[in-house]
């Protein structure tokens, strides 16, 4: 049943898209207000003024991503109605859900839908990414997971995960959480690495790309809910994880313990690029 819920609030974002005349998507704001279930929108103001502060914390421009129109209103008999509201950017309405009502089902569907989808078309919309060969996609999301996880660590320590035992412990959530129950030294197993190499090294871009979304998400829950305790930040990995895998199988996609090793380690394509510079 949680599934088809699941599905249908995927479906129910992707109906109310628009596509303007240079076939750029966004989002009306009044319509994803509807769709989140808030039936004041004077409430749900509240909730796009929190995702401009996040997105301009991020060091990006408000107005790219949120901007003031006027939304038409279709009332009973056909008549239509013009009212003052918002076009949102998917990253718009990905930093809306993040800062909505997470006891709303729909919203919490919503929070791990919107952070796979913006990221994916975040990879798609940027030309010179697409254009990457897999084994520079696999660097590029490697530095990006390095700088992420050092993050989660800061994170992690606030909530009460201090020492490098209590870290581990917590990383083993999360990877079980994705993974289906495996730890890294399952995962590290199953790849069939020495006991020198590490499984982020080992892993493609799609397999990145997961671990990158957990460890984003994980970081950003146990700030926005104030997680204290290492057993509650374990949890909370856990779930990120486990909720993000839902997510990549009703996607479609193949689960991440059995996507295939590639047969370069990161370590090798950076000394392969290292002495490319050199040349």
């Amino acid at each position: 049943m949680k599934t088809t819920v699941s599905h249908q609030s995927h479906q129910t974002f992707e109906d109310i898209k628009q596509v303007d005349s240079n076939r750029v998507e966004f989002w009306y704001a009044r319509a994803l207000a509807k769709v989140l279930e808030y039936s004041d929108f004077r409430n749900f103001i509240k909730v796009i003024n929190k995702a401009k502060e996040a997105c301009a914390n991020s060091g990006l421009e408000v107005t790219n991503h949120i901007v003031e129109v006027n939304e038409e209103i279709e009332h009973g008999k056909g008549a239509k109605s013009s009212y003052p509201s918002f076009a949102l950017s998917r990253y718009a309405c990905y930093l809306i859900v993040q800062n909505a009502d997470p006891s709303k089902r729909v919203v919490a569907n919503g929070q791990t839908y919107f952070a796979i989808q913006t990221r994916r078309a975040e990879l798609q919309d940027d030309e010179k990414f697409s254009q990457l060969k897999e084994d520079e996609k696999r660097l590029f999301l490697r530095n990006e997971l390095k700088e992420h996880n050092k993050q989660l660590v800061e994170a992690a320590f606030n909530a009460g995960v201090e020492s490098n035992l209590d870290f581990a412990i917590f990383q083993n959530h999360g990877y079980k959480g994705l993974y289906g129950g495996l730890d890294a030294k399952d995962i590290h197993a199953k790849k069939e690495l020495k006991k020198s190499q590490k499984i982020l090294d080992h892993m493609g871009s799609t397999e990145l790309a997961a671990n990158l979304f957990r460890a984003t998400q994980a970081e950003e829950k146990l700030k926005r809910d104030n997680i204290k305790g290492k057993a509650n930040a374990n949890q909370t990995h856990h779930e990120v994880g486990k909720k993000i895998r839902q997510t990549i199988e009703e996607l479609g996609g193949e689960m991440p313990e059995d996507l295939p090793n590639p047969k370069k380690s990161v370590k090798s394509i950076e000394k392969e690029q290292a002495k490319f510079q050199k040349k």
